[in-house]
């Protein structure tokens, strides 16, 4: 493989990756309960505020955890 086949399959693969991060970040506002979970820590005093998506992130994990596992089983 040549040096631009490479960079061209690089490119195609980092730009699929950013389109659906960029579909991933549209959807997200519209699925009720994400960001608003019990365990998410939100601190305001004022005109500061404080927030820290813990359960959040702990439930995007095992999902994506879980999906990615899938895809390499699937690939293997």
């Amino acid at each position: 493989m040549t040096g631009l086949e490479w960079l061209g399959r690089l490119l195609l693969v980092v730009g699929g990756i950013t389109f659906l991060l960029g579909l991933v970040l549209l959807v997200a506002g519209r699925v009720p309960l994400i960001g608003r979970l019990p365990g998410d820590i939100v601190f305001q005093r004022g005109s500061f505020s404080f927030y820290f998506p813990l359960a959040t992130g702990i439930l995007i994990s095992i999902v994506l955890t879980i999906v990615l596992n899938l895809v390499f089983r699937f690939f293997r």
